[in-house]
């Protein structure tokens, strides 16, 4: 079946390169019992793919069955799934079949399988191996044979990481990865998605559906859309019913954006600087000026060598470079050799000298700089130590220790 016939099938609205290849994935897999793991943000249209899977497959007339693991209570979830026995828990009246029971030589689809718990999580992954389970209350394992999809907006590899999910669990549902890609990167979409909305709505409500003019258009396409297809709808369909007027302007649909003005400017990241990261980077600073320093006064030297052999009346003499800038390599020559050796002319030197400035070394103590920079900090917010603190990139609490330590007022 091709990508069009299949979209047409399932209700697909868009165009977008990676919407078309996780259909084509999709309708590839669909053929084998492979499980599949879909994943992308809430409101992306995860949830349709596991019917195109299911439909297309030798499966398609067994049993389809989704279910959300995120609205199962936890006391609950391993009798949803595999059921459970008479008089197995307080309320288990009578032998009740779990999903997978009913599921045999169905498809199963796990939405929000990272909200399972970690106990659910070995049981899943006993079926996924050996397709067996145990009923709650029973030591009698039983078969089933049924294909796993899952889906989750949770990236799971992090949540590995924080002990949340099972890896081999992740490595048997990754089978086969689909993508879904969120609304932002499929600009080329959004309109088409809302024109199909508004139409259907209008049909719904037996009303005219609405239109925008050339300027709400391109401020739907600006629009970040963080909660996805899913938040286009609902706009969509709240604005059909509210607005009296078909023809939506940027300042109507704006009043439905959420948070506009904030997201429309483009996003700094800021990953928060602690009191650790800011010390690390104040002392890379301090070396760098420490290193300033050094090189002013092996400069002062230099210049203080030829003044001397001036008034000693030499006009020609030799400066060691590497005695005064040890960390300076010549650029000409052996790139292996550290000691060079130059001639110099003193009246070429005179020519090339056109004022004498006096250089005042200013202190480069820690302890003086550090509180040079609270002051400013302090006299730049009008002594609010809280956005002086920040400005410093350190916690309010460590600023306070500095001003009794300083002794600044």
């Amino acid at each position: 079946m091709s990508i069009q016939s299949i979209k047409q099938r399932f209700g697909i609205i868009g165009n977008n390169f990676k919407l078309n290849q996780a259909i084509n994935i999709a309708a590839q897999v669909a053929a084998t019992d492979l499980s599949v793991l879909i994943t992308g943000e809430s409101g992306t249209g995860k949830e349709i793919f596991p019917q195109i899977i299911h439909h297309l497959s030798s499966r398609k007339h067994g049993s389809y069955i989704a279910v959300n693991c995120g609205a199962i209570p936890e006391g609950t979830i391993d009798s949803e799934l595999f059921g459970h026995e008479k008089g197995s828990f307080t309320g288990a009246h009578e032998t009740r079949k779990g999903y997978f029971e009913v599921a045999d030589k169905g498809t199963i689809f796990l939405d929000e399988v990272a909200e399972l718990p970690l106990s659910t999580q070995v049981r899943l992954l006993r079926v996924l191996e050996t397709g067996e389970f145990l009923k709650v209350g029973s030591s009698k394992s039983q078969k089933t044979n049924v294909r796993v999809i899952a889906a989750t907006n949770i990236n799971l590899l992090k949540a590995i990481e924080n002990g949340h999910f099972r890896e081999d669990l992740y490595y048997r549902l990754n089978t086969v990865p689909i993508q879904m890609p969120p609304l932002r990167e499929r600009e080329e979409d959004v309109y088409l998605l809302f024109r199909k909305f508004a139409t259907d709505f209008a049909e719904k409500y037996h009303m005219p559906y609405i239109q925008l003019t050339p300027e709400a258009k391109q401020l739907l396409l600006n629009y970040r859309w963080p909660g996805n297809v899913r938040q286009l709808k609902n706009i969509t369909e709240q604005i059909s019913i509210i607005e009296e007027i078909r023809i939506i302007d940027q300042f109507i649909l704006e009043k439905y954006l959420p948070d506009y003005n904030a997201v429309k400017l483009p996003t700094l990241y800021n990953k928060g600087i602690d009191e650790k990261t800011f010390s690390s980077e104040r002392e890379i600073l301090y070396k760098i000026l420490f290193d300033m320093k050094n090189d002013m006064n092996d400069l002062k030297k230099v210049i203080g060598q030829i003044i001397t052999k001036q008034n000693s009346g030499i006009d020609n003499f030799q400066i060691n470079e590497n005695e005064f800038f040890p960390n300076i390599q010549p650029v000409t020559g052996n790139l292996f050799e550290t000691k060079t050796t130059r001639t110099y002319d003193i009246n070429e030197i005179k020519a090339n000298i056109t004022d004498t400035e006096v250089v005042t070394e200013e202190s480069l103590s820690l302890i003086a700089t550090e509180q040079e920079l609270i002051k400013k900090a302090l006299e730049k917010y009008k002594g609010k130590r809280k956005a002086a603190a920040r400005e410093l990139g350190i916690s309010e609490r460590t600023l306070y220790r500095k001003l009794k330590e300083y002794e600044i007022e």
